[in-house]
């Protein structure tokens, strides 16, 4: 075996051993969406106020601000697009609490600092949370949770000059319209920084700083759908993927032995290689795995077979045209893989395509196809090609190989 080939063997060999480590277990590495592990499914609806129309600015701030408040919360790949001119759908796989989904994405989140009147009701807005940070959680002396927060440099002179017209005298800090705390001002805050105190658990001073980290919504919202997908559908969906899966992967490798045999065999070792390679990547890139996901892999597994089936063929060709075995497989993969690269290039522009244009689960779909595309290329070029030169290189495995090709021309 050439040098680079052997170099090429032992990268392969170290992936597959790595790809095993990172798949392992694979129920637990693979991320699932909505469709496989169940979750929450919410439609919000935009409301038009006098002082803020619903237009297209309104949509994109809206789906900015309810991604960082997902992300927050943690959810793998959230998905959240708009629908139509004043609806936002937002797809929590995983989560199955609607109710702490809903308190989270759904509030506007409108911090405002205001004077106190005379009847010691909230009066004139002074300053919002526009120029906000940072927030978040800590405790004050008597180990009660407070909300530290952070303005930017012109919210910190705004916050100073405030403070410093308002000592003596209360400031309310109102979130939604409701008061958090109204402390009196002793003394002039500068630097920016200020503290919102009040008797709270720590569970909602979490949720209330998270909600001011990722900013107000432009535009009050309603909820206009809700409903909870259960894990006895993603149970199901994904029981009949795998056997759909374990189904065709068992048909295919038969088909490979019995029209290909000993090639038909490398095929099949090199198609447990990809599959597995296409999982590693999937977990390592934290890739969803959807229903259109899934059939993206199992489109792209085959491509994977089709591209087995070029060589080969092209492989019978050049050794019947008179070549040697060395010289017809290297013959053969050249000229193979011209075709082959040609049709996996549209193939993956189309996906990037998908994936550029598309939303949600098509994007998934199509993230799957591209990382098969890409899988596949670098499978044929080692482990396929590894293995038959193995084979080549053996001379008892080489006469069989011959007496195998030169019995299938025969027959043709």
């Amino acid at each position: 075996m050439k040098l680079g080939n052997t170099i090429k063997f032992i990268v392969t060999i170290v992936l597959i051993a790595a790809s095993l480590y990172v798949v392992h277990p694979l129920q637990k590495t693979v991320k699932l969406g909505l469709d496989l592990q169940g979750g929450t499914h919410v439609v919000l609806k935009l409301k038009e106020t006098p002082d803020t129309p619903i237009n297209q600015e309104a949509m994109n701030r809206v789906i900015e601000v309810v991604e960082r408040r997902v992300n927050e919360l943690g959810v793998s790949e959230p998905i959240v697009q708009s629908q139509g001119k004043d609806q936002v759908i937002v797809e929590l796989p995983g989560i199955k609490d609607s109710k702490k989904a809903l308190d989270t994405i759904g509030k506007t989140a409108l911090l405002e600092f205001k004077k106190v009147n005379p009847d010691g009701k909230p009066g004139e807005t002074v300053l919002t949370g526009a120029r906000l940070k940072k927030a978040q959680v800590g405790y004050d002396q008597y180990g009660q949770a407070i909300i530290s927060i952070e303005f930017d440099g012109e919210g910190g002179k705004q916050f100073a000059q405030i403070t410093q017209e308002s000592v003596g005298q209360p400031l309310a800090i109102v979130l939604d319209g409701k008061v958090l705390s109204a402390p009196v001002v002793q003394e002039p805050i500068t630097g920016g920084k200020a503290q919102i105190t009040g008797n709270r658990s720590v569970q909602e001073a979490q949720k209330i700083a998270l909600l001011l980290r990722a900013g107000a919504l432009p535009v009050p919202v309603e909820i206009a759908e809700i409903r909870t997908v259960g894990p006895s559908l993603g149970a199901d969906s994904i029981a009949r993927s795998i056997h759909a899966g374990i189904i065709g992967t068992i048909l295919v490798v038969i088909f490979m032995l019995l029209v290909y045999r000993l090639p038909g065999l490398v095929a099949n070792v090199t198609l447990l290689f990809y599959i597995l390679l296409l999982m590693a990547a999937m977990v390592l890139l934290k890739a969803t795995l959807t229903l259109p996901g899934l059939a993206g892999i199992i489109l792209s597994i085959g491509m994977a077979v089709d591209t087995n089936i070029l060589i080969f063929e092209r492989f019978k060709e050049e050794f019947h045209a008179g070549k040697s075995l060395r010289p017809a497989l290297d013959a053969g993969f050249k000229h193979a893989f011209a075709t082959v690269i040609d049709s996996h290039t549209t193939t993956f522009i189309t996906a990037l395509i998908l994936f550029w244009l598309g939303t949600g689960t098509v994007k998934g779909f199509s993230v799957t196809l591209m990382l098969g595309i890409v899988i596949n290329l670098f499978t044929a070029i080692t482990v396929t090609k590894n293995i038959l030169d193995l084979l080549v290189n053996s001379e008892t495995i080489r006469n069989k190989t011959a007496l195998w090709l030169a019995r299938r021309e025969e027959k043709c």
